[in-house]
């Protein structure tokens, strides 16, 4: 067992040492994060009126790391208004985009992440979980699962729009989808499960995006990259 757990551990490193390399080399090369500009909110605007959803999760053109998040504003689990950027502004943070409540692999990584979350708020790290639940499933979903860090609604999935990662639902989840956003999610979308660590400046400096909703980045990764990369936010 010993050798196991070792073994996995080296995995794991491999594994940040490559998706690392990968997206800083991608961020050197792709002249789309050659000149991050910060989006204000007129530029948003303009920008979600003229994103083209894909059709399928394999379509997905997503922010790149070396680029700006969008400006939102989101709802909370009690329906407040919550404001991504000034949270981003305060700390470090942990972006993680996932399905919703009734997605039995997002119910898995929730929990996943809550084990992990001592860590990464010892390492200064905030931890956002933002999915197109409405606000009174996402008070769910915290309570059933005992969750302590902040679970956001982005029912409409305009942030997800922004972000690249929303993508045109399967015919399965045509009738789910209008009662577990509460009617908001008019164009049925989903996200593809993602995950990004961004800066202060709202900068993205690692991001994991699989098109296969089954896979997710395993905990001990995400606390490897978040710990790699900790000294330059």
């Amino acid at each position: 067992m010993k050798y196991l757990e070792s073994d996995k551990k080296a995995a794991c490193l491999v594994i940040v040492v490559l998706i690392f390399a990968f997206n800083m080399l991608n961020a050197q090369t792709n002249p789309k994060t050659a000149s991050p500009v910060t989006k204000t909110t007129e530029k948003a605007d303009i920008l979600t009126a003229s994103i083209v959803v894909a059709g399928r999760p394999e379509d997905i053109s997503p922010l790149l790391t070396g680029e700006k998040v969008p400006e939102a504003v989101l709802n909370d689990v009690a329906g407040e208004k919550f404001d991504l950027y000034k949270a981003i502004e305060a700390k470090p943070t942990i972006l993680v985009f996932y399905r919703g409540g009734w997605c039995p692999y997002c119910s898995k990584q929730l929990s996943g992440l809550q084990s992990l979350l001592p860590e990464l708020q010892q390492q200064g790290y905030q931890l956002l979980a933002i999915s197109t639940d409405k606000p009174e499933s996402l008070a769910k979903s915290r309570d059933k699962q005992q969750l302590s860090y902040t679970l956001l609604s982005d029912a409409d999935l305009d942030l997800a729009k922004q972000f690249g990662i929303a993508y045109k639902a399967p015919e399965a989840y045509w009738k789910l989808l209008p009662e577990s956003t509460g009617g908001k999610d008019e164009a049925l979308l989903l996200p593809v499960p993602s995950v990004f660590i961004v800066d202060r400046q709202g900068r993205i400096q690692f991001e994991y995006i699989n098109p296969d909703f089954r896979q997710r980045l395993d905990p001990d990764v995400l606390k490897a990259v978040a710990t790699a990369v900790r000294p330059s936010l």
